[in-house]
């Protein structure tokens, strides 16, 4: 017994400093579930079979590897988790208006039992009337735009996610992409000037940071392995908030990312004005978008050269009582530039008959202050050699594909 007391004292001396140092920041537990039921159909791939066996396997351009069912694209109905998380932030006053700060947050699925701890925004720095300096993991400046441009009641996230064709989604090895998370990163926010904000980050991808942006790289870009190539992303955007009106443009480039010789670059202008209530209760707010993006394609396998298409977009929310109703369309123009006719990056390929459109339309309803209720229909219409997916919880689909979905959702803040 003896021995248990004193085993309880001395665990409680070393617990009070630790307990009195928590107790000196501003600590704050958040978090959000966002689950929803999905009918989600993508029908354009014809089964295939093994000429040897007859044994089911993929078409040609079909998501090789998948097995046939999956290629088909039946529809389907399903449960999924979109962007759900649990964090912890806080802040420190370390004198003179400079604070420490902090956040750890983490990605929890509300459809199985899956999580990633610190997978999502994680960081550590410093801010005060000068602005705040991070460094660890987060969204690239380009992804702040996004909420100019609307889908704010449905929170970006989804198939509902207006990310589909603009910007192509996470930025992975021999794929596109811009607006993805990305560790290894320092960043800079700077604080208001007369409704002007403006951020920088850079991301470096070197093999020493970041291994997996540097291992072989195999797809439309070649096969081969780069320890080294002293990767990195630098973005960059400047946004002006101020009344009815809100607008932004942004910038991302990835050097050497996809492959040792590709530096691809994006950039995206929005705004948009918000009329307020218009007519008995109705209030509407009108958004445009509009994307230059350019893919620079292996020099070290044969064909090379580069891969570009530009993208527009119209959207409006629509104020009613107590709910919001969203509607979006995006027309991503076909895939243009000097690399060979069939390139492709993501679901953006060079030559005819490669432009896709995105349309939307949701309505959402707060049930409180942290519970939202929402349904959605969404669908992208690829032409015959287009690609392009949904960007949160893509369904495959073959060239051509047509995917669309019909969404109930639930979400609660916390």
């Amino acid at each position: 017994m003896n021995k248990k007391l004193v085993a309880l004292g001395v665990a409680g001396a070393f617990a009070l400093p630790l307990a009195a140092q928590a107790q000196t920041a501003n600590v704050t537990l958040y978090g959000r579930l966002n689950v929803d039921f999905e009918f989600v159909k993508g029908s354009t791939c014809a089964a295939a079979t093994s000429p040897v066996t007859g044994a089911p396997g993929t078409a040609a351009g079909c998501n090789v590897g998948l097995p046939t069912e999956s290629t088909q694209n039946p529809t389907v109905n399903r449960l999924s988790s979109n962007s759900s998380r649990l964090g912890v932030r806080g802040t420190e006053s370390l004198g003179g208006g400079l604070n420490a700060i902090f956040q750890i947050e983490s990605s929890i699925n509300g459809d199985t039992n899956a999580g990633n701890l610190g997978g999502r925004e994680t960081f550590v720095g410093l801010q005060g009337s000068w602005g705040r300096f991070t460094m660890g993991q987060f969204l690239m400046p380009q992804d702040d735009l996004h909420p100019i441009f609307g889908n704010a009641p449905t929170l970006t996230t989804s198939i509902l996610s207006t990310a589909a064709l603009w910007a192509q989604g996470p930025l992975n090895k021999g794929q596109g992409g811009f607006d993805a998370r990305l560790g290894n990163s320092l960043r800079y926010d700077s604080p208001n000037f007369g409704g002007f904000t403006g951020a920088f980050q850079y991301s470096t991808r070197d093999s020493s940071g970041n291994a997996d942006a540097n291992a072989s790289v195999s797809g439309n870009n070649g096969d081969h392995t780069s320890e080294l190539r002293h990767a990195n992303v630098v973005g960059g955007n400047l946004i002006y908030s101020n009344g009815p009106i809100n607008a932004g443009v942004s910038f991302e480039r990835n050097n050497k990312v996809r492959c040792p010789t590709c530096n691809d670059i994006d950039w995206t202008i929005t705004g948009a004005y918000d009329f307020g209530t218009v007519w008995q209760g109705f209030g509407v707010r009108i958004a445009a978008v509009y994307e230059g993006t350019k893919y620079e394609l292996d020099t070290l396998v044969p064909g090379g050269g580069d891969l570009k298409r530009n993208l527009w977009g119209v959207s409006s929310t629509i104020s009613v009582g107590g709910g919001k109703i969203y509607l979006s369309y995006q027309q991503a123009l076909k895939g243009t530039g000097s690399a060979p006719d069939g390139s492709a990056v993501g679901g953006l390929v060079k030559g005819d008959n490669t432009k896709a459109n995105h349309w939307e339309v949701t309505y959402s309803y707060s049930l409180s202050p942290r519970t939202l209720l929402y349904t959605g229909y969404t669908r992208i219409g690829n032409q015959n050699n287009a690609r392009y997916q949904f960007n949160i919880n893509p369904y495959p689909i073959a060239p051509g594909g047509k995917p669309q979905g019909l969404v109930f959702g639930l979400v609660h803040f916390f």
